[in-house]
């Protein structure tokens, strides 16, 4: 829902819109006006109003009549729609609510019920709105993890298929079978991340907190990562605070925040840079880990929507573009009681930073 709703109301008598002018002024919405039916069912092919107040008693095309083409339109259906009428026979208002309508007032109209419904209704709008974005967001979530399981998905057929023909020779066989195991692992990567986040979300992971050595832990990542930074021709640099730094941790998911961090920096960093992964001890304050890159950076729109689940950084080809990677980063770190930012990286580049309390 947008910071200020937006409120058409439609009446043949311009009096009844000061009114309602007056009795919603200190609420803050952005009111609209429509003379007549004709021009409020106009009005909606260029505006989408959160709330329609709609007069029932108008010439020519009565209110009745705009409630049932509005809700039978599909793009306008879901907008609700408060008529506002003079009429107090049941009959009527049954005719009212049979026509589409989701609520109504009597004339004269009182600032409190109409404060009340108008609220009420924008309630109503703003749950659809965000049902709607959440379906949108399951679609392209669909989208994407098919996206990033069709290539290893791609590579182990065409491997497979390769090796079956009969003229293959057998001394290119192990590459072949490595590649098939490095598109595995990428596909239980994807399943796992899936995973991790759900059990996170719903709570019902439970951390195994142990005293866990953090620089042996980020060694030990530095290690895994080598062969896939110099396909890149890229230098990972280690600049670890004292030879240990002792932190309460659950290490298989704090490796895992360190793994997508580093993965992320070496994938987008360009050729013959460097990555670097750094720990500080902040005494009594806790510990960080930081991971800065050369990369493209981030800009300051997307730092603040970067660890949202699907939500991704710079496009570029041939790189993952699911946005789980740094939501995990974000529920793990969070569920360790830490917090995760990020900033540029000087003179180019981004700088995640992981903030871990002592326990």
């Amino acid at each position: 829902m947008d910071n200020q709703p937006f409120i058409l109301v439609v009446d043949d008598e311009p009096d009844n819109f000061d009114v309602i002018e007056t009795l919603l002024f200190r609420e803050g919405y952005d009111l609209n006006y429509a003379s007549n039916g004709h021009r409020a069912i106009a009005r909606l092919k260029t505006i989408q109003p959160d709330v329609i107040l709609l007069d029932v008693m108008m010439p020519d095309l009565d209110g009745i009549e705009v409630c049932k083409r509005i809700k039978a339109n599909s793009q306008w259906q879901h907008i609700p729609i408060i008529m506002v009428t003079a009429l107090t026979a049941k009959e009527d208002l049954v005719r009212c609510m049979a026509a589409g309508a989701d609520d109504f007032i009597s004339k004269p109209v009182n600032g409190s019920e109409l404060r009340a419904r108008v609220n009420s209704m924008l309630r109503i709008k703003h749950q659809h709105d965000k049902l709607q974005t959440l379906l949108q967001l399951r679609e392209d979530m669909v989208k994407m993890v098919l996206h990033d399981m069709r290539n290893p998905l791609t590579s182990i057929l065409l491997a497979t298929e390769i090796l079956l023909l009969p003229d293959f020779p057998i001394h290119k066989q192990p590459n072949k079978i490595n590649q098939i195991i490095s598109s595995v692992q990428h596909l239980q990567s994807l399943i796992d991340d899936l995973l991790l986040m759900a059990k996170l979300e719903s709570g019902k992971m439970m951390l195994n907190f142990l005293e866990i050595d953090l620089n042996q832990l980020c060694l030990s990542a530095l290690t895994n990562f080598e062969a896939i930074a110099d396909q890149k021709n890229l230098r990972i640099l280690s600049e670890l605070t004292q030879s240990h730094l002792i932190v309460n941790l659950d290490a298989l998911i704090f490796r895992r925040v360190i793994d997508n961090l580093l993965s992320n920096a070496i994938k987008f960093s360009p050729k013959n840079s460097q990555v670097i992964l750094r720990t500080d001890d902040l005494d009594r304050g806790g510990v960080i880990v930081e991971i800065a890159d050369s990369g493209s950076g981030v800009t300051e729109n997307l730092k603040q929507v970067i660890f949202e689940k699907y939500e991704v950084g710079t496009l570029m080809p041939e790189v993952t573009q699911l946005g789980l990677g740094l939501a995990f980063c974000k529920m793990a770190v969070e569920a360790h009681g830490g917090k995760i930012t990020v900033k540029n990286n000087q003179p180019k580049g981004a700088v995640f930073t992981v903030f871990l309390p002592k326990v």
